[in-house]
């Protein structure tokens, strides 16, 4: 007797599966709650297992057979999303889902925008995004958990792509009462005795203290944090510069204190923002278009978005 589930139900299934609840699934595939419920239900007597242990207000665990099939149905809702991407490319038209990572640092300035601007001319596209530091986008694009990422290029491993879009030299921070503050540009030299707020992430935390490594210098590191609005409140506040690659759209912190962004002279290495891809990958229209896209889009908004100008082609 032939098996009568679908791709919607298995859709169901993996939504809940991944984010542990009806509720959040609802909101991540943009269905009622009812209707996800219901699929399962369905689901789990076509199968014959209970996928999930229902536990009240507390969520949905997926059983033992729950947890082998979630897998599975991953991987078959990733060769149907190939399918419906062939056909794509076949007819020719631009269309299907595409998983896109953004490095956390930026993805609040860019990714929306550029979303936004790639639907409203493709709009048989639906994109969905994930913020990632730059060892998870790593791990989420080898799981094929998204398609693409734009990140820099910090530490790239060979069995990805990286394709460059723009450099992004580095900035320093300042808070308005800063010694330096007066300064058009200073040095690692000029830096290195005053207190440093270190926007500590994975990978970018090695790239600026290399600045100082390479002078034969040490940062005298007085705060930490993973959260550039947090970053730019300290320092605004006086408890250190900091070293950036983007300078924000306007020049205030969070709290409304202004600040001050310098160029950071001498032989130092920019930043590369770009796209990087399983170098594997077969690249289909609908990722071959959306690449072309952010590289014209992302040279268009520099300047406004990223504070520097973008080279002549």
């Amino acid at each position: 007797m032939p098996l009568r589930y679908t791709l919607r139900q298995l859709e169901y299934f993996v939504a809940v599966g991944e984010t542990g609840s009806i509720a959040a699934a609802s909101q991540q595939v943009n269905v009622s709650s009812p209707s996800i419920s219901a699929g399962i239900s369905q689901l789990e007597d076509e199968l014959g297992v209970q996928l999930f242990v229902r536990h009240h207000a507390q969520g949905l665990t997926p059983t033992l057979p729950g947890r082998k099939l979630l897998d599975h149905a991953q991987i078959v809702l990733r060769q149907a999303a190939a399918l419906r991407d062939m056909a794509g490319d076949l007819s020719g038209s631009i269309r299907g889902p595409l998983v896109v990572g953004c490095l956390s640092t930026f993805a609040q300035i860019v990714l929306p925008g550029l979303r936004r601007n790639f639907i409203q001319q493709y709009s048989e596209v639906r994109i969905s995004q994930v913020e990632a530091d730059q060892t998870e986008l790593f791990n989420l694009l080898r799981q094929g958990k998204i398609d693409i990422a734009l990140t820099y290029d910090l530490d790239l491993p060979s069995d990805l792509r990286f394709f460059p879009i723009l450099e992004l030299p580095p900035l320093v921070a300042l808070g308005e009462m800063h010694a330096l503050a007066h300064l058009p540009a200073v040095s690692i030299d000029q830096l290195a005795p005053y207190p440093m707020v270190l926007l500590d992430l994975p990978l970018s935390t090695e790239y600026f203290l290399s600045f100082f490594s390479k002078a034969g210098l040490r940062a005298t590191i007085s705060e930490r944090t993973r959260d550039t609005a947090i970053m730019r409140s300290l320092v605004a506040n006086g408890f250190g510069y900091s070293i950036v690659n983007i300078r924000p759209t306007n020049d205030l912190a969070p709290d409304g204190k202004p600040l001050r962004f310098v160029p950071l002279t001498g032989n130092l290495r920019p930043m590369k923002l770009g796209l990087l891809m399983g170098s594997a990958t077969d690249r289909t229209q609908l990722h071959k278009t959306f690449m072309a896209h952010t590289q014209s889009w992302i040279k268009t908004q520099a300047s406004r978005l990223l504070g520097v100008t973008p080279p002549r082609d």
